[in-house]
């Protein structure tokens, strides 16, 4: 059996990866001055501040190789284009809403809106794609999870 290396489908993935990745670590170096997680009266099970980036940077390239499975098969319309996008960019203003502005109550509510959003992707993945929509199973989990955390963070630092 013999293997024909695709060019096109590894700038695809890359690409796909590549996207939320440099999106995450722009913001991450935008608010890495207003970061106060350590200074914060935390909610039990809340980890340390340096899980944060490991988590993210593998939550990132998860996502993006479940959305370059849907390119790659070109199964990826102005549906899943549209959530795609509108969850990333959802995602990368709520840190910016929690550490920069220090809105907690805002960003708890905006949280909220994005685990809606990645419930929805994650449903719109799987129905075109089980493995891409499985992919996305681990940051739905842990944006959950950071909903827990937010409203833990603002009720606690009220």
């Amino acid at each position: 059996m013999s293997y024909k290396f695709n060019m096109s489908k590894v700038k695809v993935y890359i690409n796909s990866i590549l996207i939320p990745v440099i999106i995450g670590g722009i913001v991450g170096l935008i608010i890495s001055k207003f970061i106060d997680y350590d200074s914060l009266i935390k909610p039990s099970l809340s980890p340390s501040g340096k899980i944060f980036p490991i988590m993210w940077t593998i939550l990132y390239v998860l996502m993006g190789i479940s959305y370059g499975i849907l390119k790659d098969k070109k199964l990826n319309d102005s549906n899943v284009k549209t959530i795609y996008y509108i969850q990333l960019a959802v995602n990368a203003v709520w840190s910016l809403i929690f550490f920069v502005l220090k809105a907690r109550l805002f960003s708890a509510f905006w949280i909220v809106l994005l685990d809606i959003l990645v419930l929805i992707m994650v449903c719109q993945f799987y129905k075109r794609n089980k493995t891409s929509g499985l992919l996305q199973l681990p940051y739905l989990i842990w944006i959950m999870f950071a909903t827990y955390l937010n409203w833990g963070i603002y009720f606690l630092n009220r």
